[in-house]
């Protein structure tokens, strides 16, 4: 009987369902729809923010967001104190006139990302952790959802690109694939004879 998971050179191996769903470029077509999905959703949202005032000149609908997540009357919309007391330091610095900018760089940014297949799993990433901060601040909306669909993306980054630019940039960048090695010239390719 074959074991699922196997240990070799200090490493587990995948499960073979695993590897055929998050490594396998045989799934990628998979991933293309999910990436070009969540980037449509991201870049009408962050291009509708674009094109707002309140978001782009003044912040002025990040401060009224924030302000309002933080409300504990009737009943607190953020669960967690200490993330309340985080929103309530980002008001009380203004920081809304700016942080309103890089949400809309983020969004836009995040969507581009998965619309070329650029480097899908930092993009997954940064998409992820705004879908969890909105969660936290008391707005369900799709983040649920793309929260679960980053993670999915992140566990594929080997292939979610391969039909976009990650197939070219990540084997440029030695990764997943082991980098290509060059013998020196000081050393003797079989079948060959020495230098003089």
């Amino acid at each position: 009987m074959s074991r699922l998971v196997s240990y070799k050179n200090g490493q587990l191996s995948d499960p073979p369902i695993a590897q055929m769903i998050f490594s396998d470029v045989r799934f990628a077509w998979v991933w293309v729809i999910l990436r070009w999905y969540m980037a449509y959703t991201w870049i009408t949202s962050g291009w509708g923010k674009f094109n707002n005032p309140a978001w782009v000149n003044t912040g002025e609908a990040l401060k009224g967001y924030w302000t309002n997540a933080i409300k504990i009357d009737p009943k607190p919309v953020i669960t967690f104190d200490w993330y309340r007391v985080f929103i309530q330091s980002l008001l009380d610095m203004q920081a809304y006139t700016w942080f309103a900018k890089l949400i809309v760089a983020g969004e836009l940014l995040v969507g581009i990302a998965l619309v070329i297949g650029a480097f899908v799993g930092i993009a997954a990433f940064f998409g992820g952790m705004m879908n969890w901060s909105f969660m936290m601040a008391g707005t369900t909306s799709v983040n649920p959802v793309f929260f679960t669909l980053s993670i999915l993306l992140i566990l594929a980054w080997k292939v979610a690109g391969y039909w976009g630019l990650d197939r070219y940039l990540l084997p440029l960048l030695g990764t997943p694939w082991k980098p290509r090695v060059v013998p020196s010239p000081s050393r003797r390719v079989a079948g060959t004879a020495p230098a003089d």
